[in-house]
């Protein structure tokens, strides 16, 4: 497959940027996709200028999809982002499905794409790399491969990926920062990494001191202004804003999120509701919020916007 050598130029670029922007999938309140809340979404995403955007990933609900809404999904996305951000749509199960979600991105005309973990097995070593060897001899689009859950790759398996044509970086969602530092300093000089921590945020601190200092933020689906002041803040060394951020806002985000399974999907949405974002609901097996969630998620979400001297 012919692979664009500019994407990884154009992603390392938007890295240094803005934050990474997963993208809420807007579902009427029946569940089934509303196409017309989902571009109005994303268009606002977008227009805060992200680093990079990534429609029907986790926090976009991709394991929920099926094909032809992923199709309109990954096509609203590159229409909205027209050629100013990259789009990098997700993709998982196994490697033959997998590969049809991918050649959809390439025909919606998707940038590049992010590998999910697969579906329920766990497996060794050599089948994580065939795995990917796979996907990236049936598509032309550049990947990026995703660990967490029951894919973490050891140094032997990571140099194997890293030498795979098409491959051209890695999200971490393990946080285990021996072994991560360990995959950096044997990764070829252009590689990259991305920190895919759930609320990346309280950890991008640490993922930055080995070489790993571009994240994904949830919270930009629901409060750009919060997202990009603390990125900000991280780039320009202003320890005083990342602390007050992170203790006033983050950490109760996080402790939140942690009182129900799924709720680092659900709490997004919600909040995004909040907002006025025209989103919907999650559909199962994720619930949406209690009433008595909500009232602590409209709350905080007061507190985070007005440190940064925003509103609901």
């Amino acid at each position: 497959m012919t692979l664009d050598p500019d994407t990884a130029r154009r992603l390392r670029d938007g890295m240094a940027r803005g934050v990474l922007s997963f993208p809420l999938t807007s579902f009427h309140d029946d569940g089934t996709l509303d196409p017309d809340g989902f571009r109005a979404h994303v268009a606002a995403r977008i227009a805060t200028a992200p680093g990079a955007v990534f429609p029907a990933c986790g926090t976009g609900e991709f394991f929920s999809l099926d094909e032809d809404e992923y199709r309109q999904v990954v096509t609203i996305t590159v229409e909205e982002a027209g050629g100013r951000v990259p789009v990098v749509a997700g993709i998982g199960y196994g490697w033959a499905q997998a590969v049809r979600f991918a050649r959809i991105a390439e025909d919606a005309g998707a940038d590049a794409l992010l590998v999910l973990p697969h579906y329920l097995v766990a497996a060794p070593q050599d089948g994580l790399v065939a795995q990917l060897e796979q996907i990236a001899a049936r598509t032309r689009l550049p990947l990026i491969a995703y660990q967490r859950g029951q894919v973490a790759f050891g140094l032997d398996a990571f140099r194997r990926i890293a030498r795979i044509p098409g491959v051209i970086g890695l999200k971490d969602g393990h946080s285990d920062l021996d072994r991560l530092q360990r995959l950096t300093l044997a990764a070829p000089e252009d590689f990259l990494f991305f920190n895919g921590a759930a609320t990346a945020e309280i950890q991008a601190r640490a993922y930055a001191t080995v070489g790993v200092p571009a994240y994904s933020s949830a919270v930009h689906a629901f409060a750009p202004e919060i997202a990009d002041a603390f990125f900000t803040a991280l780039r320009d060394g202003d320890d005083g804003t990342v602390d007050k951020l992170l203790r006033d806002f983050y950490v109760p985000l996080v402790e939140l999120r942690d009182r129900v399974p799924g709720y680092a999907v659900s709490l997004v949405k919600a909040a995004a509701r909040l907002r006025g974002h025209p989103v919907g609901p999650v559909r199962a097996p994720l619930t949406d919020p209690t009433a008595a969630d909500l009232a602590d998620l409209r709350q905080l979400l007061t507190i985070g916007l007005d440190l940064v001297g925003a509103a609901l």
